[in-house]
């Protein structure tokens, strides 16, 4: 249940980052990081990245500390939220 609830945090936190209009003046468009910011299964990977380091901050999900757990976080990540961009792809 744990990797569920984790699938779908990382899916909404990236469809806030790269479709959500409270983002649009401060979102990069040229570059590298325009390229991450429109990029949802780019940006996922960060995403999930960045809830294995938050991961102690809350008990939705539980995940050990390592490394190699974090790299298949962001894999997930980036998965979910790619799938979930394409069955609900109407882009923000």
């Amino acid at each position: 249940m744990s990797f569920i609830w984790f699938c779908l945090v990382s899916y909404g936190l990236t469809q806030i980052i790269v479709y959500g209009k409270i983002f649009d003046k401060i979102r990069p468009t040229e570059g590298r990081m325009g390229e991450l910011f429109c990029c949802p299964m780019c940006m996922g990977f960060w995403v999930g990245l960045f809830l294995w380091f938050v991961k102690d901050y809350t008990q939705l999900f539980n995940f050990d500390n390592s490394f190699v757990t974090a790299l298949l976080l962001g894999f997930a990540s980036s998965a979910a939220s790619y799938v979930g961009s394409m069955i609900f792809g109407d882009e923000g």
